[in-house]
């Protein structure tokens, strides 16, 4: 909790990078790249899915609002970073603390909500296949991606009005290079008893809780279905298939967990801004990479598109 004296605080200051010193110029072009990247490559995606009808399938359906969903997650934070990175003191005004830290919330959370709705629609897939269009029919996949939208809409609501409704006096020093629910509480000058409750619920609700009971009980479903496959080619294309969402998944909710549910006593701050760059910026990477080049229906989807608009006479 931060002083209860003084006047109250109109800009914040962001310090997340204030001690990389002459390894600020690297980082900014290693992170505009990562960006870059992250940003072409999910586009890629999203136009896959949308212009071949080979991909018009429930996974390509999540996958497609993921990779939204990923562009906007990492957008909301990156950009302001690159911009602090070149700045001698970063600041930020409470408003645009509000708003960052709102759409960080929502798109966060709809991340992890959209991540147990495709790890239910492989469950489908393998361990029921022959429920898996009665299950998975468009109206429930709808359902599944606009429950995951509003729940990061309560979410980032919840959160960023209950923590800019207390008072911020004297102390405005963020140390992190965004603005994170944490981060932010910790500078309150009043109880932060119920926004550490807060946190702690959603992080329960949303990341631990479909982690270990959804997506890695989904997984065992499929790995015991998985062993009863006779032929080594089914075997093969089931573990493909699943090997990447789980990669992802584990990249995603592991750096999450940890972060979110450390205690505040001890915690290291350079530890808690690494954990930050791995689910903003480096794991939202690796998506383009895991759902299209160890994906064959992608790959093919790719070249039919090269061969439609290039090779075409």
């Amino acid at each position: 909790m931060g002083s209860g004296n003084g006047t109250a605080v109109t800009e914040f200051v962001l310090l997340g990078f204030s001690g990389c010193g002459p390894l600020r110029g690297p980082l900014f072009w290693g992170v505009l790249c990562i960006y870059l990247v992250t940003l072409l490559g999910n586009s890629l995606i999203i136009f896959l899915t949308l212009a071949d009808r080979a991909l018009h399938l429930p996974m390509y359906f999540f996958l497609r609002h993921f990779s939204t969903v990923e562009i906007l997650y990492t957008t909301t934070v990156v950009p302001r970073m690159l911009a602090d990175l070149l700045a001698s003191c970063p600041t930020i005004s409470p408003a645009s603390c509000f708003t960052q830290l709102y759409f960080f919330a929502l798109f966060g959370i709809a991340e992890c909500c959209l991540l147990t709705a495709m790890a239910y629609d492989r469950y489908a897939a393998i361990c029921r296949p022959l429920h898996y269009t009665t299950l998975m029919n468009q109206e429930a996949c709808v359902s599944m991606a606009g429950a995951s939208y509003l729940m990061g809409i309560i979410t980032g609501t919840t959160h960023s009005l209950f923590i800019f409704t207390l008072p911020f006096r004297g102390a405005n020093t963020i140390h992190h290079f965004l603005c994170d629910i944490l981060p932010v509480l910790r500078l309150a000058s009043a109880s932060t008893f119920w926004g550490e409750v807060g946190n702690l619920a959603v992080t329960i609700a949303f990341i631990l809780t479909p982690f270990l009971l959804l997506i890695v009980a989904s997984h065992a479903c499929i790995l015991a279905t998985l062993l009863g496959v006779t032929t080594s080619q089914g075997r093969r294309k089931v573990f493909s298939t699943c090997s990447s969402h789980l990669f992802v998944v584990i990249l995603f909710f592991g750096t999450g967990t940890v972060a979110y549910m450390r205690p505040w006593a001890g915690s290291s701050q350079d530890t808690d801004q690494i954990l930050a760059l791995f689910y903003t910026v480096v794991t939202p990477v690796f998506n383009p990479f895991v759902y299209t080049l160890r994906n064959k229906e992608v790959t093919g989807a790719m070249r039919r598109l090269v061969k439609r608009y290039l090779w075409s006479p």
